[in-house]
């Protein structure tokens, strides 16, 4: 065979080399990301069971430090936390040293300061478990076992984005009233033989009180993001107008998410999908009230999108608002990560995992059977419209390979 031949034969099966390893990277990549995907599953499935727990064996740190320690751009905890009930026991048993109105905002909320210096956000129980909230999906009061159930399932889901959330119960007479602001004791008083609060906040009304069983009264507890990690609000894309006869873009536009992809931090990075894993979030619990979300401050659109205030959820199992999943059966879109996720969840499993998480809470059982129910029809509703998605698209476009942990030093 003359040089030449060989020159263009080498040539030829070098181009063969390079395409075959091509393709066999592009086709065992996803399957071992798969791979790793199952094995984070059966981990979130295997610490599901979360006991109180208050002992903290092996360090010499505080709860709270240790809680602080964990946030990172990209998580508010990590997967592996042998230290979350300790930390939740923490924020359902530490003395309360000073009580205060709430942050700024629609709805009633006290804020406590505990035992060594840490701040949580503490809503009241307003409703009874079953309890149907009527009218628009994001009518009534906050739900405090909302707050707790939300953040279950951002465990379930793998999102580690949600700050912490445990269910307690406080004396206000005996816990409360002694460490109250004057502001915020100006606002008690008795109905029957029930203590009762009304706050300070744009809804809040001496003759629409949260009132105590006697002293005592359930609620949740949120746990305050470190001071360190300042955030930034940013109005939601998808928001809702909240003005009767006046509609969003995005309620009339069909092609709006691709003035989104124009816009930034959407145009780059993970915002848009994080943007599509919390509508994914937000259908599964029917919160349809997420106006505004924070990030983490100067982040130029790479930190999370924090899932914060998810109490507007839980309020009625009968209804599916469809309009929550705008941003992913408009863009048609989400992360491989979590498609995978939602797959190993169906067949009744997220129903049975929640129900697990949450039953060692203070206040179990925190949701309703119907309520439980509810998130297994509607993982098939979710799942649906991926399918229409990649039906019409190809899973290629549809399915975006984004996996953005970072790791906890």
């Amino acid at each position: 065979m003359k040089l030449k031949q060989r020159v263009v034969l080498l040539a030829i099966l070098l181009v063969i080399f390079i395409f075959t390893k091509v393709f066999l990277l592009d086709n065992l990549e996803p399957s071992a990301a798969s791979r790793e995907d199952q094995r984070a599953f059966q981990r979130m499935l295997s610490g599901l069971r979360l006991a109180l727990d208050p002992r903290l064996e092996h360090t010499l740190q505080s709860p709270w430090e240790i809680a602080a320690q964990w946030v990172v751009p990209r998580e508010v905890y990590p997967e592996d936390t042998p230290e979350l009930g300790a930390v939740m026991h923490a924020m359902a048993t530490k003395r309360i040293i000073k009580a205060d109105v709430g942050y700024k905002g629609t709805q009633l909320k006290a804020l406590l300061i505990l035992e060594g210096g840490q701040k949580v956000v503490f809503k009241p129980k307003r409703y009874a478990r079953d309890y149907i909230v009527e009218g628009e999906p994001y009518a009534g009061y906050d739900r405090h076992n909302a707050e707790v159930a939300a953040f279950h399932l951002d465990r379930i889901l793998g999102f580690r984005r949600a700050p912490l959330v445990v269910g307690r119960f406080v004396n206000l007479r005996t816990e409360i009233k002694p460490v109250a602001t004057e502001q915020l004791l100006g606002t008690f008083l008795t109905v029957g033989n029930n203590t009762c609060f009304y706050g300070k906040c744009y809804y809040c009304r001496e003759t629409e009180p949260a009132c105590a069983d006697g002293d005592v009264m359930e609620g949740s507890v949120t746990l305050w993001l470190p001071d360190v990690w300042p955030l930034q609000k940013h109005r939601h894309p998808w928001g809702r107008t909240y003005r009767e006869g006046k509609l969003a873009r995005w309620e009339y536009d069909e092609s709006y998410c691709d003035a989104v992809k124009k816009t930034s931090p959407y145009d780059s990075g993970p915002r848009l999908l994080d943007i599509i894993d919390t509508a994914v979030f937000d259908y599964l619990i029917g919160n349809a009230d997420r106006h505004h979300y924070e990030s983490f401050q100067d982040d130029e659109g790479a930190s999370m999108l924090i899932l914060l205030d998810n109490a507007k959820s839980f309020g009625n199992p009968a209804l599916d608002e469809r309009s929550i999943l705008a941003p992913l059966y408009q863009c048609c879109i989400i992360r491989v990560s979590t498609w995978n996720r939602l797959n190993y969840l169906k067949n009744g499993v997220l129903k049975s995992a929640l129900k697990t998480a949450m039953s060692h809470d203070p206040i179990s059982p925190v949701l309703s059977d119907p309520h439980l129910d509810a998130l297994d029809q509607r993982l098939l509703s979710i799942l649906a419209t991926v399918k229409q998605c990649t039906d019409q698209f190809g899973p290629d476009v549809v399915l975006v390979e984004d996996r953005m942990t970072l790791s906890h030093l």
